[in-house]
């Protein structure tokens, strides 16, 4: 495989677990009321929607700001501190807009703005490890989103049947 193959070829993977991590969040939030979205079990365990607003500002400092060049503020601290509840209609569609925003910059990434480098929050990277980090990072919290909700509600979330291979549209990949 040419090097512009193998690099198409992680912006389409890329790309795509993004999308099947903001299904999942979704699907997670439109279960989830208010009250559940809120719930903390313990002063050291997040809440569904802390954990949303984190990703929203991870995610449009990272992919948006980072590799996109739009402007944002991020306040990180209030993100996590935050007891209020936010409703979900001034929750999810800022998550929603802000994933489906830095999926369409990674899909427009060329090759050469993935060699180059970049400062995001203090660290001098280059920008197809700004990707991975997008990436990895959204699927954790993901997984707490879903373990979360699994918790709470008692409902069987798997995307899997009991041979590992996908119940959804992306069968096909892992």
């Amino acid at each position: 495989m040419q090097s512009n193959e193998a690099l198409a070829a992680f912006r389409t993977y890329a790309s795509e677990k993004m999308e099947q991590n903001l299904a999942q969040v979704m699907r997670c939030a439109a279960i989830l009321n208010v009250d559940q979205m809120w719930r903390r079990e313990n002063e050291r365990c997040n809440a569904v929607g802390n954990l949303i607003l984190h990703l929203t500002g991870n995610i449009r400092q990272w992919a948006v700001s980072g590799l996109g060049g739009e402007k944002t503020e991020r306040d990180r601290p209030a993100e996590f501190s935050r007891r209020e509840p936010l409703e979900h209609s001034r929750l999810v569609p800022h998550f929603e807009h802000t994933v489906r925003r830095a999926i369409d910059i990674v899909r427009e990434l060329s090759d050469e703005k993935l060699a180059r480098e970049v400062n995001i929050q203090g660290y001098a990277i280059r920008s197809i490890v700004a990707v991975f980090h997008i990436v990895e990072h959204l699927s954790f919290h993901t997984g707490q989103i879903v373990h979360i909700t699994k918790s709470i509600l008692n409902v069987d979330l798997s995307l899997y049947d009991s041979q590992g291979q996908r119940l959804d549209a992306n069968r096909g990949r892992p």
